[in-house]
């Protein structure tokens, strides 16, 4: 096969990341994103960049010629957000990827990898969630990476297209966008108390998570696109070994910062998910999985990263359609 990938979201956190282990391993890589989540200094010079976004089909049909494996990660991926802005969100996230597709059959590509989301599980009671679990997202973003989910299986097995549905979860690292208000728990945590200003938390802080260290994730992605035994499997990335609270979250980040913690509480989020773990025994069997960063080491990247480029003020880029009481106020009121 040749060496040709094609990646979405190219200058985002994880993408940019799988785009340098590409051209590590030798590929080449066709790289696009808009920017409206990522970074032009998180772009290898070694891509061959194009600034497009993934809903102009025609554009994803010239650029992706050639290309015999596409990494699709672009999406907006607010979670929670997405009950506020669905129409923005959804088209956004089912939407490029039906472009995404679309210009991957035309083109005869031979391998989709698709990145997909822990949201795909809502409010699943059983945790840890298995790859087989009943899937009930709590979000029109859930509901858009599921659906994106069941149209690639559609597409791909009626055109012969070998595919691969990764599901990461809590992703963390270098690179994280700091100043997006609406997602990256941890990134925003830090930006705040770097400021001298108190993180913000929903709820009581009891919901629990388990955080992936992007290289963690990096390695198992890099393992589906490489390996030939993958295809139409659905593969949970990321750890399952430390399951933690907002609050233990927050506790991490202020004891690497030596801040003085006292969070404010708000009103929880609507339609929140309290635990959501998955497990990793599949990524073990089929990936050689282990995990290699601690949460404790993987915020200390994160401190180092946020410290080298400065603190910012957070940017509220997206629209919010839906305004009314059942907003949260740090949206409404924009007062992250």
């Amino acid at each position: 096969m040749n060496k040709k990938i094609f990646i979405t979201g190219v200058a985002g956190f994880l993408g940019s990341h799988i785009a340098d282990r590409m051209i590590e391993l030798g590929y080449e890589v066709i790289g696009v994103d808009n920017l409206s989540g990522g970074f032009m200094e998180n772009v290898n010079p070694k891509i061959k960049f194009f600034k497009e976004d993934c809903n102009n089909l025609k554009k994803m049909n010239e650029i992706m010629q050639g290309c015999d494996i596409v990494f699709h990660a672009a999406c907006t991926a607010p979670d929670g957000f997405s009950l506020f802005s669905p129409h923005f969100i959804t088209e956004n996230t089912f939407g490029i990827t039906m472009s995404v597709l679309s210009a991957a059959a035309s083109n005869g590509v031979k391998k989709f990898i698709y990145c997909s989301s822990m949201a795909r599980y809502g409010k699943q009671p059983k945790i840890p969630y298995t790859e087989d679990s009943e899937c009930m997202p709590a979000t029109p973003y859930g509901v858009a990476k599921l659906a994106s989910e069941q149209v690639i299986k559609q597409i791909c097995e009626l055109n012969g297209i070998y595919y691969t549905i990764l599901v990461p979860h809590n992703i963390l690292g270098p690179r994280q966008n700091y100043i997006d208000p609406y997602r990256n728990v941890a990134a925003i945590m830090i930006n705040r108390m770097m400021q001298g200003k108190q993180p913000i938390i929903y709820g009581d802080g009891e919901q629990k998570r388990s955080f992936s260290f992007v290289q963690d994730c990096v390695y198992c992605i890099e393992r589906a696109i490489i390996q030939d035994n993958l295809n139409g499997e659905v593969i949970n990335i990321g750890p399952d070994e430390e399951f933690v609270t907002i609050n233990e979250l927050a506790k991490e980040i202020a004891k690497n910062l030596d801040f003085d913690l006292k969070p404010i509480y708000v009103k929880d989020r609507p339609n929140e998910v309290k635990l959501a773990i998955c497990s990793s025994d599949k990524a073990r069997k089929l990936l050689n999985y282990e995990t290699k960063t601690s949460l404790a080491d993987g915020i200390k990247e994160m401190i180092q990263d946020i410290k080298k480029k400065g603190t910012q003020q957070f940017s509220y880029n997206y629209p919010l359609e839906i305004d009314n009481q059942n907003t949260p106020e740090t949206w409404r009121k924009q007062t992250i």
